[in-house]
């Protein structure tokens, strides 16, 4: 693909969608299942994009092994059926769709870094009826979870374009490091799990403070 393309990768859950619901409540019921105290709503938002058995044994260290991937089979049970019961989809957050509008009429490529699994993802971007916007799609399933870089750098592999030219949009420190990793630009969300402050102790270049601003700071940085 010529260089002059440019990539802009996303992750979902607390930078394009709204899921901390969801989450939350999937969590309590993979730690009640298993007679643990629920971890506090906070607790779950700081290891939000982890890989879930890392997110698990951070919340509960003295767990491990085959409890571990209980707790991950309970959650993933309690997070779809919960879905299916209400029939909602995670919202996405106020400017998203307007914010991918204008990176894909500036000549923008667009791709989803995610440590969430296939299936949610799939389902998520489905409802919304965005899913053709991304050329790629990066998931838990597709390779090592963050902050390592191999799946942000397999965007850029499949894309074709200079990492110079590739950006990374997060609201966890994980998709900093990550990018910072991968030695790719990051730039930080305000609204999602984890505070401005952290995020830029980790790298991000700039912490938007709208959705809107995104095509702008993503001309700034990248140019």
């Amino acid at each position: 693909m010529p260089s002059a393309l440019r990539v802009c990768a996303l992750d979902l859950d607390g930078t394009l969608v709204d899921s901390q619901h969801h989450i939350v409540a999937a969590m309590a019921a993979a730690f009640i299942q298993e007679g643990l105290p629920e971890p506090e709503a906070e607790q779950v938002r700081q290891v939000v994009g982890l890989p879930l058995d890392v997110a698990v044994g951070q919340l509960a260290p003295e767990v491990g092994g085959l409890q571990i991937e209980r707790m991950g089979q309970t959650y993933r049970d309690a997070y779809f059926d919960a879905k299916a019961r209400s029939g909602e989809t995670e919202p996405l957050f106020p400017g998203a769709l307007p914010a991918l509008d204008a990176l894909e009429s500036a000549g923008w490529l667009l791709a989803i870094v995610t440590g969430k699994g296939r299936r949610g993802l799939i389902e998520v971007l489905e409802a919304h009826g965005i899913r053709s916007r991304f050329v790629s799609l990066k998931s838990a399933d597709d390779g090592p979870g963050k902050p390592d870089p191999t799946l942000l750098l397999e965007v850029v592999a499949e894309t074709g374009v200079e990492r110079a030219r590739c950006l990374m949009v997060g609201d966890t420190v994980f998709d900093m490091k990550m990018a910072g990793n991968a030695r790719i630009p990051a730039l930080g969300v305000s609204w999602g799990y984890h505070g401005r402050e952290q995020l830029r102790a980790e790298g991000a270049r700039v912490i938007l403070e709208r959705f809107d601003d995104l095509p702008r700071a993503a001309e700034d940085l990248i140019g």
